[in-house]
This record gives structure tokens, sequence and C-alpha cells, in this order.
């Protein structure tokens, strides 16, 4: 009898916990449905490989996603201007961020002075 409360404690603080936690999953539907939140651009690492193996320049139209297979293409919107990139590195690892975007995207997109910015994001 004594494990049956002891299970049943155990199964309550699962359920405690589970019921506080707050997890965000970044996850960009499949093709035509989209996602919005915010990217960030990164440029100063060129010459550094990136995590599917590619030399990263910067002067790509690429991103850095934290789970999406590599060569997928999204279309990026950021306020009326849209780029498509490839995911072709992992990250970015701030809070709050699902996207991070080469400077040459984050250039045509318009957001480099702002540095991050709420953007739309359509899996192509």
């Amino acid at each position: 009898m004594a494990w049956r409360t002891g299970l049943i404690a155990l199964v309550a603080l699962v359920a405690v916990i589970a019921a506080c936690a707050t997890v965000v999953f970044f996850t960009i539907p499949a093709h035509g449905g989209e996602m919005c939140g915010r990217a960030s651009y990164y440029g100063a690492e060129s010459g550094n490989r990136t995590a599917n193996g590619e030399h990263f320049t910067g002067r790509g139209m690429t991103a850095a996603h934290r789970s999406m297979p590599f060569g997928t293409k999204l279309r990026v919107t950021y306020r009326g201007r849209s780029v498509v990139v490839r995911i072709n590195d992992r990250g970015p690892y701030i809070k709050g961020r699902f996207l991070d975007l080469s400077r040459a995207a984050a250039a045509k997109l318009g957001m480099i002075p702002a540095g991050v910015a709420r953007v739309c994001v359509e899996r192509l």
C-alpha cells in the first residue's frame, strides 16, 4: 500500500511540474504554413564553417535554424520585403529568437538597423 501512495504522489508531482512548465517550440509549418517570430543576423563569422560543413561568407542567402533540415528553403518577410534563404547552419542560441539570417539576407530585408526584428517565415 505504501508504494501506491508514493506512486500517486509522484504522478501528482509530475502533473504539477508539467502544468507549470513553459516550453516554446519554434517549428515552421509544412509547405504554405507561416510562422512569425524574432530573427537576428550574423556576418562576423565569415570564413568559419557552418554546421553543414560549408564555408560561411555572410554574402549568401542563408540562415540558421535550430532543427530544420539543411537545404530547406524559406521565404522570410519583413515590412513588405521578402527574400528566399536556405538553411545551412544551426542557431540562434539566444532565447526568444528562432532564426539567424546571413548579413546579405538581412540587408535585402532592410533589417540591419534593427538588428533583431519580427519576421514571418514560410517554408517553400
